[in-house]
């Protein structure tokens, strides 16, 4: 569904990425894990075309998207969920919820992404009037996430979705995210946390200072000796 090639891509004069190849199957939950400052949401954010690669390329179900304005990235069925929820604060959940289904495919069948989202997350529901800022920070990462679901999306890629949270709601997280990959999403994970998202993931990629340096299925991710001394302090 997803392929990188060869991309370098960073801020200015900056390289934050350094030939980064990996691609994601349909269907599949894949993570890209690594310390703070490794590149992980710079590659997300050039794969939603907030940041255009200096090199290399980007396809998406065949079309090569290295170029496309993000708008035009988010029609083709990739939504990003981004680090820190960045919800409207002064407006209601469901005026939140609203804006995720501004893509021309979601717009149609809006009330009923609506109605499936609400079972997803039955807080959420009864919140709807309620402005976003008054929500609890797990509260507000549902939002976060139903939002991206609004646009019924092909890709959803997170960006650190546990962070700031209590153990507790990181676990509501990743049983949402889990619930939504068994309806059928393809998932893209960014994230710190890496023994959460290995155990939720199918494969994972080991990004550290911005170059990809070990792929393998997340089981075996888990059980490598670098990872282990390096991410899990085994």
């Amino acid at each position: 569904m997803l392929s990188i090639e060869g991309v370098d891509a960073g801020y200015g004069a900056t390289t934050i990425l350094n030939g980064v190849t990996l691609d994601v199957q349909a269907g599949e939950v894949v993570t890209i894990v690594g310390a703070n400052g490794a590149g992980k949401t710079t590659t997300l954010r050039t794969i939603a075309g907030l940041i255009k690669p200096t090199s290399g390329r980007v396809t998406f179900e065949g079309q090569d998207i290295t170029s496309l304005p993000a708008h035009e990235i988010v029609d083709l069925g990739i939504t990003l969920i981004p680090e820190g929820r960045q919800l409207f604060p002064d407006m209601t959940v469901r005026e939140n919820l609203m804006m995720g289904a501004y893509r021309r495919g979601a717009r149609a069948q809006q009330h009923e992404t609506m109605d499936h989202v609400m079972e997803l997350f039955p807080r959420i529901r009864e919140r709807l009037d309620q402005h976003a800022s008054s929500l609890s920070g797990g509260e507000q990462q549902m939002v976060a996430i139903a939002r991206g679901m609004m646009a019924r999306p092909k890709l959803l890629m997170f960006d650190e979705p546990s962070l700031g949270l209590a153990p507790i709601v990181v676990a509501q997280v990743f049983e949402a995210i889990g619930k939504i990959v068994a309806a059928g999403a393809t998932v893209l994970i960014v994230e710190q946390n890496v023994f959460t998202t290995l155990k939720a993931a199918d494969r994972g990629y080991v990004l550290e200072n911005g170059s990809i340096v070990l792929t393998d299925t997340a089981e075996a991710l888990l059980s490598d000796d670098h990872v282990r001394q390096a991410y899990l302090g085994i």
